[in-house]
């Protein structure tokens, strides 16, 4: 497991398409489990914000929902999709809905914990919204917490692009 990198892992996108994670190397990636109905979901704004002004420096946005957190995630792909295009016009890659926590945890998602804990050291996801920053190399540099305001870590992204 310590070799590995973000590269190794694959995921399903949010039209049931298979997608391998390595088609993203040599891009920093800020990954981040998403939620239409939570109180950070304004948060989709900000996100696109800087999926928009950096895509062509090398910035993908991947968007996982999950519905771990008080259900407010309960829709299926199609109405996640319609929500994020109609709502936010979303045009970062988002993905099928994954469980960040517990004996179901995606595979991604173990890792991505394993290598940026959060708060006091813990693994565990707290909210939805919860963001990593990985670098070109598919390694995991930061993980920042739910009420972080995605253009706050602008700096955090210009110095890995």
């Amino acid at each position: 497991m310590m070799d590995k990198t973000i590269y190794d892992f694959n995921v399903i996108d949010i039209d049931g398409n298979p997608v391998k994670l390595d088609s993203y190397k040599d891009k920093v990636l800020l990954i981040v489990n998403t939620a239409s109905k939570c109180g950070f979901t304004k948060q989709y704004g900000p996100l696109e914000e800087l999926y928009k002004r950096y895509k062509d420096k090398g910035l993908v946005v991947l968007g996982f929902p999950c519905n771990q957190f008080a259900n407010q995630e309960p829709g299926d792909m199609n109405e996640i999709k319609n929500f994020c295009s109609l709502i936010y016009n979303v045009d970062f890659p988002m993905f099928a809905k994954v469980e960040v926590n517990g004996k179901n945890t995606h595979p991604l998602y173990a890792f991505l914990k394993k290598k940026a804990r959060g708060f006091l050291g813990l693994s565990a996801i707290k909210w939805n919204f919860t963001k990593f920053l990985v670098d070109k190399n598919g390694n995991v540099v930061k993980r920042f917490a739910p009420a972080t305001d995605p253009l706050s870590i602008t700096k955090d992204i210009e110095k890995l692009l």
